[in-house]
């Protein structure tokens, strides 16, 4: 399965009420589980508030989607003199290969709405750094 493929676990608390009508539209089969509905209904909100999306993402600077900075790259901007700031909306990840140090030196700040994907070392590393 791709990195971005991926799916990220959340806990939502329900009242019995709602939760009993998600059952029965499961039982009645116009949906396979309740995550099938959970993710019917999310994708639905989402859909419904595409525009503002799209205008934050891009007011926000942002990347819409999956972003992965390698070793190789993160190497470049050193040898630049420059710093990257990661803003993501989707998924970023920083190679496995990438040490705390040229993590420091490269990522001047890590703002991610999703998934953040990095090393134990280099995300404590960036922790200060991340909204």
């Amino acid at each position: 399965m791709a990195e971005a493929e991926k799916t990220e676990k959340i806990t939502i608390n329900l009242v019995a009420v709602d939760l009993g009508q998600v059952d029965l539209l499961v039982q009645e089969g116009f949906y396979a589980n309740r995550t099938d509905f959970i993710r019917t209904a999310i994708r639905a909100q989402l859909a419904s508030r595409e525009g503002a999306v799209t205008q934050t993402v891009a007011r926000r600077e942002m990347v819409l989607g999956t972003r992965h900075y390698s070793r190789r790259e993160l190497e470049e901007v050193r040898a630049a003199g420059r710093t990257v700031r990661i803003r993501v909306l989707g998924l970023a990840t920083i190679a496995d290969d990438v040490p705390a140090d040229l993590a420091l030196a490269t990522i001047e700040s890590v703002e991610v709405l999703g998934a953040f994907r990095a090393g134990p070392a280099v995300r404590a590393a960036l922790g200060p750094r991340t909204a």
